[in-house]
């Protein structure tokens, strides 16, 4: 299903809906005049996938009172930090360290979660559900 179909359907209000659109900045250029609850921005931590997760997040403040988060994904060092902190100065960032777990899980067709509930990654994303819904 496209973006544009999903925008189209008429869901309730009290209905959570969770939509992983390609990469890139394309899908929030076309949502035109409609909002969203939350935008989830996943990037990793190299110059053009900053580049385009900063622009991703001036889009999303357009799109939606509520919650912008930024995930970092695969961040190996203090570098890869201090490179996130840089290009998203002031926007609630959620750092994902690179886990061998996720591959593992992903192999195994397993999800992380199941898999390996106390690796590093998981540990990271523990908090985002309430991030976006203010809990």
């Amino acid at each position: 299903m496209s973006p544009e179909q999903l925008l189209g359907l008429d869901i309730a209000a009290d209905t959570f809906v969770v939509a992983d659109f390609e990469a890139g900045i394309g899908t929030l250029t076309r949502l035109g005049e409609t909002t969203v609850d939350a935008v989830v921005v996943v990037t990793d931590p190299t110059v053009k996938s900053l580049e385009i997760a900063s622009r991703a997040a001036v889009l999303a403040d357009g799109l939606t009172s509520g919650p912008i988060v930024i995930v970092a994904n695969r961040m190996l060092d203090d570098a890869d930090r201090d490179a996130v902190e840089r290009a998203l100065l002031g926007r609630t960032v959620v750092l994902v360290p690179e886990d061998d777990a996720i591959g593992a899980a992903d192999r195994a067709d397993t999800a992380p979660l199941d898999a390996s509930p106390h690796s590093p990654a998981v540990a990271a994303l523990s908090g985002l559900a309430a991030l976006l819904v203010g809990s």
